[in-house]
C-alpha cells in the first residue's frame, strides 16, 4: 500500500518513468551536456526498448509526414488562380480525382514496398557502422556530407533513370511514372515497385557507401539527407516555375522546369538535382537544347564543306 501511494504521489508531480517524458526527465537529469533534441532522441530509444522498432517507426512516420506534408502546399497552390501564371504547362491542371488516384497508389506503395524494407534499416545501419546515439554531429559535418550525397546520388540517378527509358524497361517499369505528362508534387513517387527500389539505390546506397568507406556517418545525417532529397523530388514534380526558384540563383540546379520538360517530352533531362550530366552527355531536352544542337550541327557541316 505505501508503495502504491508513493507511485501515485510521484505521478502527481511528474511523468512516470515508464512514459516517454519520464524517460526524457531521467536522461536530462544525468546528461546535462545534451541539447533538447539530443535528449528527445535518446528518450525515444530508451522508451521503445527496441532499437529496430524505434528506428522503423521513426523512419516511416518521418517519410509519410514529409512526403504528404510537402505535397500539400502544391495542392493548395493548384487551387489558387493567382499562381496559374507560374504553372509550366498551364493548359494541364491535375484534377482532384487524378491527385486522389495518385495519392492512393503512392500510399499503397509506401505500405507494401517501403514499409517492409524500413524494418531492415536499423540492422543495416549497425552492420555498416552508422552511429545512432548521441551527441549529434556538428551542422558543418552534416552539411558537407549531404553536399557530397547530392552530387553522387545525382550521377547514379542519371544513369539508372536513363536506362529506364530503354524500350523494354520503359514499357514494363517506367511507363507508370510517365502517366502524367504534366507532373504535380504527389506524383514524385508515383511509380512501379521495381522503379521505387531501383531509383532508391542511389538515395540510400550513397550514404551507406560513404559510411562503409569513411566509418563516419550519423543516422540523423542520413535522415536529413533523405528529407532534403524528398523535398527536391516533390518540388521537381510540382509543375511550377517561380522567379525565386533555386535554379535562378544556382544555375546548375535542375528544379521543376528541368524535370517538367522531361515529363512533357518523355525523353532527356534524366538528372535528379543538377544539370551537368545532361549537359555533358548531350541529353538536355526542350526547345533551347534542340536549338543548340542544330547550331552545332550546322557549324560541323559547314566545316566539312570547307
Amino acid at each position: 500500500m505505501p508503495g502504491n501511494c508513493m507511485n501515485s504521489t510521484s505521478s502527481l508531480f511528474g511523468p512516470s518513468p515508464d512514459t516517454y517524458w519520464g524517460q526524457y526527465e531521467e536522461i536530462s537529469k544525468y546528461n546535462v551536456h545534451l541539447n533538447f533534441l539530443e535528449r528527445m532522441w535518446a528518450a525515444w530509444y530508451a522508451y521503445m526498448q527496441n532499437d529496430v522498432l524505434a528506428t522503423g517507426i521513426l523512419s516511416f512516420v518521418m517519410h509519410e509526414v514529409v512526403y504528404f506534408g510537402r505535397s500539400l502546399p502544391w495542392i493548395i497552390i493548384g487551387r489558387i488562380p493567382y499562381f496559374q501564371k507560374y504553372k509550366i504547362q498551364n493548359q494541364k491542371v491535375p484534377t482532384v480525382q487524378e491527385q486522389w488516384k495518385c495519392a492512393k497508389l503512392v500510399l499503397l506503395s509506401h505500405f507494401t514496398v517501403e514499409l517492409p524494407q524500413i524494418w531492415l534499416f536499423h540492422p543495416m545501419c549497425l552492420y555498416f557502422g552508422l552511429d545512432t546515439g548521441v551527441p549529434f554531429p556538428s551542422l558543418l559535418t552534416m552539411a558537407l556530407q549531404i553536399a557530397v550525397f547530392f552530387v553522387i546520388e545525382d550521377a547514379g540517378h542519371y544513369w539508372l533513370h536513363r536506362a529506364l527509358h530503354w524500350g523494354p524497361l520503359y514499357k514494363n517499369i517506367h511507363k507508370i511514372h510517365h502517366q502524367y505528362s504534366a507532373p504535380f508534387g504527389l506524383a514524385a513517387e508515383y511509380a512501379s515497385p521495381i522503379e521505387v527500389m531501383l531509383l532508391g539505390i542511389p538515395t540510400v546506397g550513397t550514404p551507406i557507401l560513404w559510411c562503409a568507406i569513411t566509418g563516419n556517418l550519423h543516422i540523423l545525417t542520413m535522415y536529413t539527407w533523405i528529407l532534403l532529397r524528398l523535398f527536391q523530388a516533390i518540388d521537381a514534380h510540382s509543375g511550377y516555375e517561380f522567379p525565386w526558384s533555386l535554379h535562378h540563383f544556382l544555375p546548375v540546379w535542375a528544379g521543376a522546369q528541368h524535370h517538367d520538360v522531361h515529363h512533357e517530352k518523355f525523353i532527356g533531362n534524366y538528372s535528379s538535382s543538377f544539370r551537368w550530366w545532361d549537359k555533358l552527355m548531350d541529353t538536355e531536352a526542350g526547345f533551347e537544347a534542340q536549338k543548340r544542337r542544330r547550331e552545332r550541327r550546322m557549324i560541323k557541316e559547314g566545316k566539312k564543306i570547307q
